[in-house]
């Protein structure tokens, strides 16, 4: 699986390094973009929003098409009640125990720049885009709690989620952006090389 996944990144890596170099117009670039996001949302483990970080970094690959490996992260804590089942209900191991979840979806994501057909202003960029990835999860749970430790098996590994987004420039190397998406929302710094 994972080497049907690498295989075409590394092919539209090489291929975007060849375009680039054959790109001459003097067209507005969009890549070499760090982008640093906070905002809120999830990824289907949790059944409410939480804070959420993200970063990716864009390269071109296209007139107006960028690619960006991409990584999140959030984490929570929540709580089930455990007794041992050898012990009466009164024994003290029956309390309330936590776990933390810590989710790191990483990937890539496609975006498309809309600037050529809005007729955008040099300061304003618009895009749609589309993320793909895996979700890696880790649940922590507290010491002494030998219960049942599955959580949330439902949701799937698979990370995918569609984006649509402008950032407003406020020099050329630095600009603010807003990214809302059908998973988190993000709010953030882009800092153009």
């Amino acid at each position: 699986m994972k080497k049907l996944i690498i295989i075409p990144l590394l092919l539209l890596s090489a291929l975007s390094v060849n375009i680039i170099a054959q790109d001459k117009s003097g067209s507005e670039k969009f890549g070499s973009t760090l982008n640093l996001g906070l905002g809120i949302g999830y990824y289907g483990y949790v059944g409410h929003s939480l804070p959420v970080g993200t970063i990716n970094y864009e390269f071109d690959v296209a007139r107006n098409f960028t690619l960006a490996p991409f990584a999140g992260i959030y984490s929570y804590q929540n709580y089930s009640y455990w007794g041992n089942p050898n012990k009466p209900g009164w024994d003290p191991s029956y309390r309330q125990y936590s776990y933390r979840e810590t989710d790191v979806p990483v990937g890539i994501n496609g975006t498309y720049y809309f600037d050529q057909l809005f007729h955008a202003n040099s300061k304003w960029d618009f895009y749609a885009a589309g993320s793909v990835g895996f979700v890696f999860r880790s649940v922590v749970w507290e010491n002494d709690y030998y219960g049942n430790k599955q959580v949330n098996q439902s949701a799937s590994p698979l990370y995918m989620d569609m984006h649509i987004g402008t950032e407003y420039h406020l020099t050329s190397k630095t600009g603010l952006f807003v990214d809302l998406s059908t998973g988190v929302s993000t709010f953030g710094l882009a800092v153009h090389f």
